[in-house]
C-alpha cells in the first residue's frame, strides 16, 4: 500500500471512528445537550479549516476571506430552502440547497479569484478580508420578499418592497434570514466532510496538486517548467471557495435565523488558527484543531470570567507545542511509524 493510500485512510478513520464514538455515546446517554448542539458547527469548521489549508497550507497565498465565502453560501443555500418549503421533497431540496450554496461560492471564488490572485502576501490577504466585510454589509443592506407576484428587491428597506399582504419576506436586511426550518444533522455534517476529504485529498495527490505545491515553493521555477500559475492557483482557490460555501449551508440550516454578522472578520481569523494550529499543510491537523477548538469554549463556559483567558493560554500552549524542534521530530517519528516513510538521517522505518 502506498504511504499517501495508507496516510489518508488513517485520516478517513479518525473522522469515521469519532462519528461512532459520539454515536454511542449518545444512544447510551452521555452526551450533554451542549455538546451535541455543537456537533454541526464542528463538522462545519473542520470543513472550512480543511478547504482553507487548500489555499493557505499548499497554495501558499494567505486569505482572510473565508468567511465571506462562507456566507454568500450560507444565505444561497438556506434561501432556496425557505423558497423551496414543502413543494419540494426534503431528499430533493436538501442536496440542492448545498449544490446551490457551493456553486454560488464557487463563482464569486473565480470573481475575487481572477484579479486577486495576481496579489500575494499581505495584499492578498487585504483584498480577500475587503471582500468578506463588503459581502457582510451587502447582505445587511438586502431585503427580499416573494408573494404571487414573484420576487421583490429592495437596498433600503423592507417597506419599498410593495408586496402584496400575504407576501413573505426572504431576506430582512441585517435581521437576515428567519423562520428557518433546520435541516442539518450530525450525520450530513459527516457525510460532508468525508466528502470534503476524498475531492481534496484527491486533488493534492493528483497532477494538480503536485503543480500547485511547486507554485507554492517557487512561482518562477514552477513558470519556467511550464506550468501555468492562473490556472492552477484558481483551481485551489476556487475549489476552497465551493467547500466553505458547503460548510456555509450545513451551517446555516442548523438554526432557525441566518444572520449576516456571524461571517464577520473574527469568523475568518477563527478559521485561520483552526490552520495555523493544526499545521500549515496538514489535513488531519486541521481536523483535530477545529473539532477541539470549536468544543473549547463550551467546555470551558462554566468559568465565566476565566473562559477566554484559558482558551487564550490553551492556544499560546498549542503553537509552542507545534514550533518546538524536539515536539516536532518526535511527531515525525510516530508519523513515520504509521506510515511506513523512513527516516533519512537515522534510517529509521
Amino acid at each position: 500500500m502506498k504511504k499517501t493510500t495508507r496516510s489518508n485512510l488513517i485520516t478517513f478513520a479518525i473522522v469515521i471512528v469519532f462519528y461512532l464514538v459520539v454515536q454511542i455515546l449518545s444512544g447510551a446517554g452521555v452526551t450533554s445537550r451542549s455538546f451535541e448542539g455543537q456537533l454541526v458547527p464542528i463538522c462545519a469548521y473542520v470543513m472550512l479549516a480543511i478547504s482553507l489549508n487548500l489555499t493557505v497550507g499548499f497554495l501558499g497565498e494567505l486569505s482572510l476571506g473565508h468567511a465571506g465565502f462562507m456566507s454568500v453560501g450560507a444565505f444561497s443555500g438556506v434561501l432556496l430552502w425557505t423558497v423551496l418549503g414543502d413543494s419540494v421533497p426534503v431528499y430533493v431540496a436538501l442536496p440542492l440547497a448545498f449544490i446551490v450554496g457551493g456553486v454560488v461560492a464557487g463563482i464569486f471564488g473565480v470573481i475575487v479569484g481572477v484579479p486577486v490572485l495576481r496579489l500575494s502576501g499581505d495584499y492578498l490577504a487585504i483584498v480577500t478580508l475587503a471582500f468578506g466585510e463588503i459581502i457582510k454589509n451587502i447582505i445587511n443592506a438586502c431585503y427580499l420578499g416573494i408573494d404571487e407576484n414573484g420576487l421583490h428587491f429592495s437596498m433600503t428597506d423592507a417597506t419599498s418592497l410593495g408586496m402584496e399582504p400575504d407576501g413573505k419576506m426572504l431576506i430582512n436586511g441585517a435581521m437576515g434570514i428567519t423562520g428557518i426550518q433546520k435541516a442539518s444533522t450530525f450525520t450530513i455534517g459527516i457525510v460532508l466532510v468525508l466528502i470534503t476529504l476524498i475531492v481534496i485529498l484527491n486533488m493534492i495527490n493528483s497532477r494538480t496538486g503536485r503543480a500547485v505545491m511547486a507554485i507554492r515553493d517557487n512561482e518562477i521555477a514552477a513558470q519556467s517548467v511550464g506550468i501555468n500559475l492562473t490556472r492552477y492557483k484558481l483551481t485551489a482557490f476556487v475549489m476552497s471557495a465551493v467547500f466553505a460555501g458547503f460548510a456555509g449551508v450545513l451551517y446555516g440550516l442548523n438554526y432557525s435565523s441566518l444572520v449576516a454578522s456571524r461571517f464577520d472578520y473574527n469568523t475568518s481569523i477563527q478559521i485561520l488558527v483552526f490552520v495555523v494550529l493544526g499545521g500549515i499543510g496538514s489535513i488531519r491537523g486541521s481536523i483535530i484543531a477545529a473539532a477541539l477548538l470549536t468544543v473549547l469554549p463550551e467546555v470551558l463556559r462554566g468559568l465565566q470570567d476565566y473562559r477566554m483567558l484559558i482558551y487564550a493560554i490553551v492556544l499560546i500552549v498549542v503553537m509552542i507545542f507545534n514550533q518546538s524542534p524536539q515536539i516536532v521530530a518526535w511527531r515525525k517519528r510516530i508519523v513515520a511509524r504509521f506510515t511506513g516513510k523512513k527516516d533519512e538521517k537515522k534510517g529509521v522505518a
